[in-house]
């Protein structure tokens, strides 16, 4: 490993909590299907800062104001693979009157010391962590071995038709050589007993199937019999949809979480009664018990115009998360559930992706977080949502989940995601800033 000066917490640790802070107030609201605040205000406002350290960043457009941006900076030898750290841009929407502070204030509040804010967690302040040492290391001189490419990315929180498969597609040649990434979703603690702190790294995540349900029947008035009725045959199928408990599958992925959550805990964990030991392991068991299997929630429904007009078609729209290899199975299971009345599409439809647990590159992310904090625990991890790496998944490039924080065991993190009152601590971005910038020397 290169020995380097550490990134210091009066650096670019506090550094990131002004730029989360900054990142929090450009409102980039993504409502889907295309709804979305443009990302280019912010966008502009990230190359600017890249810009000023001499990143050379360009900013592209896949539609009006849906903007990404994209650098790669020369590393100290061009024979050296390319590493890429890849994040959004967008948020999901957030209503004000829920909050207790102003979701898109960036409030850095000195009574818990965090910063405040939608995106804060996920993921402008892992955004900001990756702008302060990027910036901080070329102020100093400090270059990767190989280039390192960085994506800050539109419409993350809908398909990434606007962002990341944009990019991919129309924007290859920036990825030349480069194989492995990291980006959201993995690095953050998990208190454990003992004062013991787990940090869960994505090697990978379930895959996404979102279906479109339509369900058709004969139009008339409200006050005849219906027996050919859109509505009511939708509301049955999204019902038998909904009240059906998936099997559990223990994938490989899931399995080494398992022994090395088991290994850290200083447990056994019962692969036969994986719900009960989630509940019973508390926090660490949230690690997994989405993960274990599949699943469709029933997200939206849209059907008629008028009280007393049965209409002739319903649609419903559904979320479908389905782990690696178990694909088939799972739409075999969703037609079983819909019946033949309802036909399916899909609205979005992306693969699992895994990274090597047992690579260079884990052990590279896990040894950064052990110099940092000597009480850490790294373990693998797969999400149960879905992210960016799907994407550069098609064009072989593999990706951890790695945006380090630690955290106090008081906050809940998980449901800062997507949450309300989402906040990030200001000592979790300086500790990840340390980190990253540990990471970074050995690429």
């Amino acid at each position: 490993m290169v020995t380097s000066p550490r990134v210091t917490e009066t650096g670019a640790g506090d550094e990131a909590a002004a730029l989360c802070s900054d990142l929090i107030r450009f409102a980039t609201v993504n409502r889907g299907e295309g709804d979305a605040d443009p990302e280019r205000p912010a966008a502009e406002h990230v190359a600017a800062l890249l810009d000023e350290a001499g990143a050379e960043p360009v900013v592209v457009e896949s539609a009006r104001g849906r903007a990404s941006v994209l650098a790669r900076i020369a590393g100290t030898d061009p024979s050296h693979p390319a590493f890429l750290i890849h994040g959004h841009l967008d948020v999901v929407p957030a209503e004000p009157a829920d909050w207790s502070t102003h979701p898109f204030s960036g409030e850095i509040a000195d009574a818990d010391g965090c910063v405040w804010g939608r995106g804060a967690v996920d993921m402008k302040g892992t955004l900001a962590m990756t702008l302060a040492v990027v910036r901080r290391r070329l102020r100093e001189g400090r270059r990767t071995r190989g280039d390192l490419i960085l994506a800050f990315l539109a419409d993350e929180e809908c398909t990434g038709d606007f962002g990341s498969r944009y990019v991919v597609r129309e924007h290859r040649d920036l990825f030349t050589g480069c194989t492995e990434a990291i980006s959201e979703s993995g690095g953050f603690s998990v208190a454990a007993p003992g004062g013991r702190r787990i940090y869960p790294i994505a090697t990978g995540e379930r895959g996404t199937m979102w279906m479109r349900l339509t369900a058709r029947g004969k139009a008339g008035h409200g006050s005849k019999p219906a027996p050919e009725n859109a509505v009511a045959e939708l509301a049955h199928a999204v019902s038998r949809l909904a009240s059906y408990t998936w099997p559990v599958r223990i994938t490989p992925g899931v399995r080494a979480l398992l022994d090395e959550l088991a290994r850290a805990l200083g447990t056994t964990i019962d692969h036969d009664r994986l719900d009960e030991e989630a509940r019973r392991l508390g926090t660490p068991g949230r690690l997994f018990e989405s993960t274990i299997r599949n699943s469709a929630n029933p997200t939206m429904l849209d059907a008629g115009y008028k009280i007393n007009v049965v209409p002739g078609v319903a649609h419903a729209q559904v979320d479908g998360r389905y782990l690696p290899g178990t694909g088939e199975e799972f739409l075999a299971t969703v037609d079983r559930l819909l019946g033949p009345k309802i036909t399916r599409e899909f609205v979005n439809y992306e693969e699992a992706p895994s990274a090597d647990p047992g690579g260079a590159t884990f052990t590279a992310l896990a040894d950064a977080l052990r110099a940092e904090d000597p009480a850490a625990h790294p373990v693998p991890y797969v999400m149960g949502g879905g992210t960016d790496a799907k994407s550069f998944h098609r064009i072989g490039i593999t990706s951890y989940g790695f945006a380090p924080l630690m955290l106090d065991a008081g906050l809940d993190y998980f449901g800062m995601f997507h949450g309300v009152d989402e906040r990030v601590p200001v000592e979790g971005l300086r500790f990840g800033t340390r980190v990253l910038d540990r990471f970074l020397d050995t690429r």
